[in-house]
């Protein structure tokens, strides 16, 4: 029986030995490139309610790539800013409007050309 047992334990390790060290025609395994995030944020349009839905992260050894993260995070941050500041802008130049058209009458105002009167020049 010890016989077998010792018999047995080399072959495991002749076996781990040659799987190790390379038992194979291609050599070792490559280097795996890193994943990256494969359908970034547009850099050509504002984004859209779409783009965030359809961001994906790749995954990493602890979760996900936090660079991937912060860059999607700071440009939402970035766009959700500018769009705050922007509908700051429109509501207080209609606040602006509404304030100038309630003091005063609005007199029509046409775009047409008045009609030229007999004996002047043009």
């Amino acid at each position: 029986m010890f016989l077998f047992l010792v018999v047995a334990l080399a072959v495991v390790v002749a076996a781990v030995t040659l799987a190790v060290v390379g038992g194979g025609e291609t050599g070792p395994l490559p280097e795996a490139a890193p994943e990256r995030l494969q359908d970034p944020l547009p850099l050509e349009r504002p984004v859209n309610r779409a783009d965030v839905e359809a961001l994906r992260f790749p995954l990493a050894a602890r979760g996900y790539r936090m660079g991937d993260v912060d860059d999607a995070l700071s440009r939402l941050g970035a766009e959700l800013a500018e769009r705050d500041a922007r509908i700051a802008d429109l509501e207080s130049a209609l606040a602006g409007a509404k304030a100038v058209t309630r003091g005063a009458p609005v007199s029509h105002v046409s775009m047409e050309k008045p009609a030229e009167r007999p004996g002047e020049q043009q």
